[in-house]
């Protein structure tokens, strides 16, 4: 991935619908800031050129022949654990959303989405938050609060260090900012998310902030 000052943000777009692919790639390349990389019709060629391009991020569709964008996600993040991976669809279904949260999405944005809001999306992904289309977000809440959500007793099992890090999260950090908010190694940031995690019997990093902020843990 590109580390560079400066340097544009690049994308690998994996959508089996070539004058989508081509639309979004226009729209993307008028701004200087985003360098798309390169294209895949399906799930396999996408992990194949997200190991090869090593891009910031990808934009991913969720229904493709073959293997399908959540089993695409999942191997990519297996391989690849810091990638970005968005999900860009015309699925509004809630399951469907949870499914792809679940198995690592930064993000899941809708394909009717403006041109101007996909590229903020794609910035604040890259930047370490999590980015979810405004119709999903009610969706995304009420699938939290109707089996997801934690106990408060749970809250307590968390040290005080791990609920600092909750608050991080609830903000939107990336954990190399949680890391340098909380002075301490990345690798030490890794293991409380997991904690929290295991903890709050929650499955994602959404999961945690949207019980953060549920709960006013944010600050």
């Amino acid at each position: 991935m590109n580390d560079t000052i400066n340097a544009p943000i690049t994308i690998l777009l994996v959508d089996d619908h070539t004058l989508l692919r081509s639309g979004v790639k226009l729209l993307l390349q008028r701004n200087p800031q985003f360098l798309v990389v390169g294209e895949a019709a399906n799930g396999l060629d996408g992990i194949a050129l997200a190991g090869q391009l090593q891009p910031d991020v990808v934009l991913m569709d969720l229904n493709m022949p073959g293997l399908s964008g959540v089993e695409a996600l999942q191997q990519i993040l297996l391989e690849w654990p810091e990638m970005v991976v968005l999900m860009l669809t015309v699925s509004e279904n809630a399951a469907d959303l949870g499914a792809a949260l679940r198995a690592g999405a930064r993000g899941y944005l809708l394909k009717n989405i403006e041109a101007e809001q996909l590229g903020q999306a794609i910035l604040r992904a890259a930047a370490g938050e999590s980015v979810i289309a405004d119709a999903m977000t009610a969706k995304l809440v009420s699938q939290f609060r109707s089996g997801q959500a934690a106990p408060e007793a749970d809250y307590d099992k968390l040290t005080p260090r791990e609920r600092e890090a909750m608050a991080c999260l609830a903000q939107g950090m990336s954990n190399k900012e949680i890391a340098r908010q909380l002075d301490v190694a990345e690798s030490t940031v890794k293991i409380h998310v997991q904690n929290i995690l295991k903890k709050l019997k929650l499955s994602s990093r959404v999961q945690i902030a949207v019980y953060a902020v549920e709960r006013n843990l944010g600050k």
